[in-house]
């Protein structure tokens, strides 16, 4: 397929999408959710969307159809109007729900709420009989802290079909424009199948714009049958752009560029090209974003892609001191199945990653473009900036995509260069930045990678810190080369390699004994253990043998008992041989006290520098430059 069949020109101007990107006539009522009783596909569980509380029920997409003596409500993940959010920050007072039915005989229906302690009330109720519609509504004045909306549905004389559930609110004078933007590098069938995901809801589709599909790769996702397919649907909406490889940065970063260029007042949804697709959640983002007392950012939440019920975390947060990111908000459920969980307390986010976030266009034009760090942080940065600019971030917690489980991701990887890196330039422009604590903080960590002979990944580490000194001319090209780099300077430790359990070079499958980790020291003794580890290392008074060693149990206070292990990989797919190298060590422990006395002597030099650089690195002249436009 070339770039211009069924597709807009690469150069994203087209008369359609500018003439589309303009604010929309608002009607009555604005529909923010849908009620919906199965997912998008069977590897996700009915009971994300609705519970058959008891008797039996048939499940469809948009309908449910209720034997005699049946009960169903909407109270799970998918089905939960939000209630405590639209009261905090939007300016909705009430919310309507209505449905058509078709009864066959006397039924009832529940309107339910909960508060922020999950205590349950009904609100309001209705019997229906018979084919026709009803609604219930609910003011919005008790939810502040916390509380959720749904209903119940009791087929009590005869069967009971609901379909067409719909929540709407007061809508807002006009609508904002709408445009998806989906970044890909070489993911060519996954981001087919999220295109196609969001083109096949024609519904959802109506109130989006334009749809951006930024391709970096060289496995050009317009080669594939399937976005042919989608871009006849998407017509005129779907703009296909290629680029170079500038990372997710440069990915969604060119998205906000295009729309917030032609629309200063538009809404920017950024999303993965991998994930498991919910169109559902776009509409709910798009529509919140619409009420809200002012523009803000708003999030969805990751779910597990392995384990579908399964919810990452409720919001996040950063901490700067200890270069930290994904840290859980207050009151957030984390790796909560979430069908036997409830989060009822409202939590607020620091920030939202960019699986799926939304971006208000007046956000770029108050403080610009996000930076070209290539990869992570880059969101977290940005969220950061804004907050600090006076737009928040929701995260929306009946908003969901579903995106590989981070716990199967083994952080001896590539990607530690850019998490190290980036994490340093984000807590020089945002934080105090205590070069002395933070040093001490890296070399704890440093070390602790030193000791399990993982030597691969503190060079990688130090790489990062060593790049950060040299200043805001490591952004230059966006991080094209030193991508390449530090994956080749990475491929000279052994224990980077992975290998099949069938293929282990020089060790055969008996003389892998397996030692499991006993338990973990005292957060008051983990200096003192490292620092023992160290000495035993440096002596060679480890234990001898082969040992293996489970993903779970890889702890460097445990790892750090043996001068060979082989550890399972956390991607479950193979296996890393770890082998006690004195002369590494001693090299890496070297470079680790220069490196890191070179950062507590210039690392405040180096701030001032990224802070100057900030008002360049973030124009849309920068990001010009690096698109070739």
């Amino acid at each position: 397929m070339s770039e211009s069949a069924s597709v807009a020109p690469v150069d994203g101007s087209t008369t359609a999408v500018r003439h589309a990107l303009q604010e929309h006539t608002a009607s009555d009522r604005l529909l923010v959710q849908r009620g919906l009783f199965t997912g998008p596909t069977a590897r996700v569980k009915d009971e994300m969307y609705a519970r058959i509380v008891s008797g039996s029920a048939h499940r469809e997409r948009f309908e449910v159809r209720l034997d005699k003596g049946a009960i169903v409500d909407t109270d799970a993940y998918f089905g939960r109007f939000a209630a405590s959010y639209y009261q905090r920050w939007t300016t909705v007072h009430e919310v309507q729900v209505g449905f058509a039915h078709d009864a066959g005989g006397r039924s009832l229906v529940l309107l339910r709420g909960s508060d922020s302690g999950g205590n349950v009330r009904t609100l309001a109720t209705t019997e229906v009989d018979g084919a026709g519609t009803a609604s219930l509504s609910a003011k919005l004045d008790t939810y502040l802290d916390g509380g959720w909306l749904w209903l119940e549905f009791r087929a009590i004389d005869g069967p009971l079909v609901v379909r067409e559930l719909e929540w709407t609110v007061p809508a807002p004078s006009v609508i904002r424009p709408a445009a998806i933007a989906i970044c890909t590098f070489n993911r060519a069938d996954d981001c087919a199948d999220t295109v196609a995901a969001i083109a096949g809801d024609e519904r959802m589709v109506a109130g989006i714009d334009a749809v951006y599909v930024v391709d970096q790769g060289t496995d050009h996702v317009s080669d594939r049958e399937l976005f042919t397919e989608v871009a006849a649907k998407l017509g005129d909406k779907l703009v296909y752009l290629r680029q170079p490889n500038l990372g997710g940065a440069g990915g969604f970063t060119r998205g906000m560029y295009e729309v917030s260029a032609i629309n200063e007042h538009a809404n920017v949804l950024l999303m993965d090209d991998d994930i498991l697709c919910e169109p559902e959640t776009v509409l709910r983002m798009n529509a919140f974003a619409n009420v809200t007392i002012e523009p803000m950012l708003v999030g969805a939440q990751m779910l597990y892609l392995m384990n579908p019920q399964n919810l990452h975390v409720s919001a996040e947060e950063a901490d700067l001191s200890k270069l930290r990111a994904g840290r859980w908000a207050a009151n957030s459920l984390h790796d909560a199945n979430l069908i036997k969980k409830r989060q009822d307390k409202r939590v607020d986010a620091g920030y939202n990653a960019w699986w799926s976030c939304l971006i208000p266009a007046e956000v770029v034009s108050r403080i610009g473009l996000p930076i070209p760090m290539f990869f992570q942080w880059d969101d977290i940065e940005y969220g950061i900036r804004s907050r600090a600019a006076g737009f928040i971030t929701v995260t929306l917690p009946n908003a969901g995509v579903w995106h590989a489980d981070f716990h199967w991701k083994d952080r001896d990887d590539w990607a530690k260069y850019f998490s190290v890196r980036n994490s340093l330039i984000v807590a020089a422009l945002h934080s105090d930045f205590d070069t002395k604590a933070l040093s001490v903080t890296m070399g704890r960590e440093l070390s602790q990678y030193i000791v399990s002979m993982q030597y691969g990944l503190a060079y990688t580490m130090l790489r990062g810190i060593e790049d950060f000194l040299t200043g805001p001319s490591v952004l230059e090209d966006g991080g094209q080369a030193v991508l390449g780099a530090i994956r080749k300077e990475r491929g000279k430790f052994p224990e980077t390699v992975k290998y099949p359990t069938d293929a282990i070079p020089g060790i055969r499958s008996s003389d892998l004994v397996t030692r499991i980790a006993g338990p973990e020291p005292d957060s008051d003794r983990m200096d003192l253990v490292l620092a023992k580890r160290a000495a035993m290392q440096w002596l060679g008074r480890t234990q001898h043998g082969i040992a293996s060693i489970p993903a779970a149990d890889s702890h460097w206070w445990h790892v750090s008992l043996f001068d060979h292990a082989v550890v399972t990989d956390a991607s479950q797919s193979g296996v890393r041989i770890r082998r006690r190298d004195k002369d590494v060590a001693k090299e890496i422990g070297a470079r680790m006290t220069k490196v890191l006395k070179q950062f507590r002597e210039e690392g405040a030099d180096t701030q001032r520098l990224f802070r100057e650089a900030m008002p360049q690195l973030t124009s849309r002249e920068n990001w010009a430059r690096l698109y070739g436009k």
